[in-house]
Order: structure tokens, then C-alpha cells, then sequence
């Protein structure tokens, strides 16, 4: 069995508060979690206004497949949500 963590720095520019940050993150978040099948949550910086740690989680039983799943996600969201500016990314497997 494998456990693949993904964590995302994003920037969210213009954000003038936190209601404004989560009617922004909530639609991604969603659309990560049926677009991927990962489970997904902002698990940092939530008083801040304009950045967020989102991190995302997959349970696979093939290592490769949980780096590869997982490292889509990064490209899908860098090509796909203009909204949103992904600062870093860190890919974690645990087997």
C-alpha cells in the first residue's frame, strides 16, 4: 500500500478577505476531489487573505501510480486555474 501526500502553496492575487479567499478555494477544492478522486482540504494559512496550503491525499497500492496521479494534479492546476498561482509543491509517497 502506498499514501501519497500533495501539498500546494497557492496565491490567490486580489483577495481582499477571507470570505472572498473561500468562495475562490472552494470551487478548486472541488474540483480537484471529482476530478482526481483525492481528498482534499486547505490544511494551512487560513487567516491569511491571499495565500493557501491545500493539501491533497491518495491511497494507491502501486508507488508509481500514486507519483504519477499526484504530480497531474500539479500540472492540471498550473494550466488549468488561472484563478489561482501555484507558488510550490511538494509530493510525499509513504509506503
Amino acid at each position: 500500500m502506498s499514501v501519497g501526500i500533495l501539498t500546494l502553496q497557492i496565491n490567490l492575487p486580489g483577495c481582499k478577505s477571507l470570505k472572498e479567499k473561500r468562495s475562490r478555494l472552494k470551487p478548486l477544492i472541488n474540483r480537484l476531489h471529482h476530478e482526481f478522486n483525492v481528498s482534499v482540504a486547505e490544511v494551512d494559512w487560513q487567516d491569511k487573505w491571499d495565500e493557501a496550503i491545500i493539501g491533497c491525499a491518495l491511497i494507491s497500492n502501486d508507488h508509481q501510480f500514486s507519483q504519477t496521479a499526484l504530480q497531474t494534479i500539479v500540472h492540471w492546476l498550473d494550466k488549468n486555474w488561472p484563478d489561482a498561482m501555484l507558488v510550490d509543491d511538494h509530493i510525499e509517497i509513504i509506503n
